[in-house]
């Protein structure tokens, strides 16, 4: 289950990485568009509005399909091979997953005229009844469907790679075998898929009741919940299940749900981004949104953590010194700007318990603060590009500059616990290790891989290899015969071993390279 859990955790991030990036643009066009910001001049000029409505428009449609866009993202991510094949089906099985549900709406007399809030009112509901109704269905791919949002998408790629894995190398009877292997498995996701529509038809209202109820239990616990969500996602850093944490509020009800130019919105980002794309956006309900989001990261990401670095590098030994100052300016400028923080984090959770859960309600402190300062600035990663695109870019009215007050507070406080903690109980943070004979870390000459190869027990070893933001994430024959010390000779931040073939190394950003330096080494390629 765990090993399920961390390669759903990382087929999540893979549509986030272009949300992201999306929401940065989105974010410039709001400021382009902000005549209290760029004047009223620019604002009239024409041409240059047009093409930031043309941004506008490219963005929101990345958001307006993001359940497909988790359907395949799930399914490659979950594919053991063949993941084109996997991701073909989970393109069929998603329209075919709408094209059932609707199919049935309509048998029973529900669709887009019968659920319209005129309709439902000309019938005797309320206008907030006939709301309520009328928000429970929308329209996916021009399908009139359950409102399921990317819970639906996710689920089509679980079960679309379910059924790739247990049949992507069938062999049938030599009449049919042209219909074997890869190409029996979008033939299979037709077959079954309708199954699926048919389950979450009926179970769908009550599953979503209940998912909004945990939402309106979070809401309802105010700056409590706030913190808790902080702290719980820091402690689930090392696991690496803090993506699904991350996703769960983002994007269903328990992130929020807020009815936005006469449409039901769910999910903490999407309802930023939404009225992000308003032309006078409601910020009071913008807050309410991103109590989830960026603005909760700042103060520890920004500041917090890169003097965390520093107090470490002042702790370090005389000798180590210069051996550990490229390792933590890097981590420490990671941090800063873009908000990914594990090549800090590894730093240090495994070699003192007392700091990784200082940093955990450190964590939740800043969620907390944001909340009650009401802050909002939102998009997901944290760093100093979110604070200035979607805080000091955007004005005053985001309350950014309480950020940055939390933020100056949290370096200093960072800096003197690390400070006090690794010397009075000697945590062995980088520069402080028991090393035999000279430190060196590895440059890459050409050889990283093989030399991650061979620290990892070599190619007969390794069965598979994949990574995320910032780990390499390798399922082996073995993990005994790992070589952690070689492993962090190479750069490595951290090693977490799961279980005994499960093991991920911390390389920080650069580990998209590393792992195809690795793949070449290990003469594995994406099946």
């Amino acid at each position: 289950m765990k090993e399920f859990l961390q390669k759903l955790g990382k087929s999540l991030m893979m549509p986030i990485s272009i949300i992201a990036a999306a929401g940065i643009f989105l974010g410039l066009a709001s400021v382009l568009q902000n005549p209290l910001i760029v004047g009223e001049g620019f604002v009239s000029l024409g041409h240059v509005q047009n093409v930031i409505g043309f941004i506008r428009a490219i963005v929101a449609a990345l958001f307006g399909n993001l359940p497909i866009l988790f359907a395949i993202s799930v399914a490659i991510g979950l594919a053991k091979a063949e993941k084109a094949t996997a991701a073909f089906a989970a393109v069929i099985g998603f329209i075919l997953f709408h094209v059932t549900i609707s199919y049935i709406l309509n048998l029973n007399g529900i669709n887009a005229l019968t659920t319209s809030v005129d309709a439902l009112v000309e019938a005797g509901s309320s206008q907030l009844e006939a709301t309520q109704i009328a928000s429970a269905y929308e329209s996916v791919l021009g399908f009139f469907t359950l409102r399921m949002n990317v819970f639906g998408g996710i689920l089509v790629g679980l079960w679309v790679a379910t059924v790739h894995n247990r049949f992507y190398g069938i062999e049938l009877p030599m009449a049919i075998s042209f219909f074997g292997g890869k190409r029996f498995v979008p033939i299979i996701t037709t077959v079954t898929i309708p199954f699926l529509g048919l389950l979450m038809y009926a179970i769908w209202p009550v599953l979503g009741k209940g998912i909004e109820g945990i939402g309106s239990i979070i809401a309802g616990a105010g700056v409590a919940g706030t913190f808790l969500f902080g702290f719980i996602e820091r402690l689930l850093v090392p696991t690496g299940l803090h993506h699904i944490l991350n996703q769960l509020v983002r994007f269903t009800p328990i992130g929020g749900v807020a009815l936005i130019d006469g449409e039901q919105t769910v999910g903490a980002l999407t309802i930023f981004n939404t009225l992000l794309a308003q032309p006078n956006p409601d910020l009071t309900v913008m807050q309410e949104a991103t109590r989830f989001l960026a603005q909760g990261k700042i103060p520890f990401m920004v500041f917090g953590l890169p003097a965390a670095c520093y107090a470490m590098f002042k702790t370090a030994k005389p000798g180590e010194k210069n051996r550990v100052k490229g390792l933590l300016y890097a981590a420490a400028l990671a941090s800063f700007t873009t908000g990914i923080t594990e090549p800090i984090e590894f730093a240090f959770i495994f070699v003192s318990p007392f700091l990784f859960i200082f940093h955990a309600l450190m964590s939740g402190l800043s969620f907390m603060l944001m909340d009650l300062f009401h802050v909002s600035i939102g998009n997901v990663q944290g760093g100093a590009i979110d604070l200035t695109v979607f805080g000091i870019l955007r004005g005053v009215d985001t309350r950014w500059f309480l950020a940055v007050l939390v933020g100056i507070v949290y370096a200093f406080a960072y800096y003197f616990v690390f400070k006090k903690v690794i010397l009075k109980h000697n945590v062995k943070t980088p520069g402080r290790e028991e090393v035999e004979g000279e430190s060196v870390v590895i440059q890459d000459g050409g050889n990283l891989g093989q030399t991650i190869v061979e620290a990892l027990g070599g190619k007969a070893n390794i069965k598979e290899i994949e990574n995320c933001f910032t780990r390499l994430r390798l399922v082996l024959v073995s993990t005994d015969p790992v070589d952690e010390g070689a492993l962090k000779a190479t750069g490595a931040a951290g090693i977490v071993k799961l279980n005994d073939t499960n093991i991920q190394v911390i390389y920080g950003p650069q580990v998209e390279g590393i792992a195809l330096k690795v793949k070449g080494a290990a003469q594995i390629e994406e099946k």
